[in-house]
């Protein structure tokens, strides 16, 4: 079995690479695994390093959106799992050309070359923002499609693509779509991990207004597993809704990672949103249909945050580079 990882160097990628590499999946023991990433700046082959050594391991740095580097890397792959993305929502209001590129055209890309070299089996990796915002209840995978900022639209497109290749051209590809990821491995300017760091360092946390927005949570291990089974059970052209099972409002997490790090509200600073509508309100996807394939989330919120808040008070040469780097790139920008 040869498994083909586009974005692999990336946040949940990686624990994906690392997952098959420890033959955590008894269905695809002995996997040999290509990760293929452009290394952008949230891929990082540190990501990499406790598999790295593996004799079943391959990296080649590449684009998705160039044909030549993916015909040069998949051929002689059974499985293709596609997570290579543009993923962070305010970067997509402010610059949205990017996520177009990557997300549609270079989702596409991945579909055709798959197709060209005869690629068994394809599992594209998506998200629940594509649903919008939802005040009850929660999106089954019928439900329909709201984007409300440039990379939910971008990742809508792509997974309407996916569906059309599936249908029209007959590739035994399907989709997933998760809640919001947290753990170990995390770039540093998404939320849980930029709370976690800056509480560690003693500074003080951007909440946006009285922190009413509301996430699903969902631990990156729990999330690869559902992934495993969609690409062992998965049916083409059919989309799966992978979640936490734990809402909290942005208020109730933030409290959540000051008691963790023994931090007291003194250290939130409560800010405007300056995003816009390009956020919404409320996130909660039904997973029931993924639960058929034997899906449940085994790790509780509470388990998660404590095994990730440790995490990064013990690699602080991982995340200490990058949040270095961000904020001089940031200060160059301004």
């Amino acid at each position: 079995m040869r498994v083909f990882v586009t974005g692999g160097a990336g946040f949940i990628g990686s624990q994906y690479v690392r997952e098959l590499l420890s033959d955590a999946y008894p269905a695809f023991a002995g996997a040999e695994v290509t990760v293929f990433d452009k290394l952008t700046y949230a891929g990082n082959l540190e990501n990499l390093a406790p598999v790295a050594d593996s004799p079943r391991y391959r990296f080649f740095q590449g684009d998705i959106c160039n044909p030549r580097d993916l015909d040069e890397a998949l051929p002689g792959h059974d499985v293709v799992v596609n997570f290579a993305a543009e993923s962070h929502v305010d970067r997509s209001i402010t610059g949205a050309a990017d996520f177009i590129q990557t997300n549609v055209y270079g989702a596409q890309q991945v579909f055709d070359a798959a197709l060209r070299h005869k690629v068994e089996r394809v599992v594209h990796i998506s998200t629940d923002e594509v649903y919008g915002s939802i005040d009850d209840g929660s999106w089954t995978e019928d439900h329909i499609l709201e984007p409300n900022s440039p990379y939910s639209a971008a990742k809508a497109g792509s997974d309407l693509i996916a569906r059309a290749y599936a249908k029209s051209y007959g590739l035994n590809l399907s989709i997933t779509r998760c809640s919001n990821n947290y753990g170990p491995y995390h770039f540093p300017e998404k939320v849980i991990p930029l709370f976690v760091t800056n509480l560690l360092d003693g500074r003080k946390v951007p909440l946006y207004g009285e922190g009413a927005n509301v996430r699903d949570w969902l631990f990156v291990a729990d999330h690869c597993r559902g992934i495993q089974l969609v690409v062992e059970h998965g049916k083409p052209a059919e989309f799966y809704n992978i979640g936490g099972g734990r809402e909290l409002s942005n208020r109730e997490l933030t409290e959540q990672l000051l008691a963790a790090t023994g931090r007291d509200w003194s250290y939130v600073q409560q800010i405007t949103d300056p995003r816009g509508g390009g956020h919404d309100l409320r996130y909660s996807v039904d997973y029931s249909k993924i639960a058929e394939l034997g899906y449940a989330p085994q790790v509780s919120f509470e388990q998660g945050l404590d095994l990730t808040v440790r995490w990064y008070e013990e690699n602080r040469d991982w995340w200490e580079p990058l949040k270095q780097r961000a904020e001089v790139a940031h200060i160059e920008k301004v």
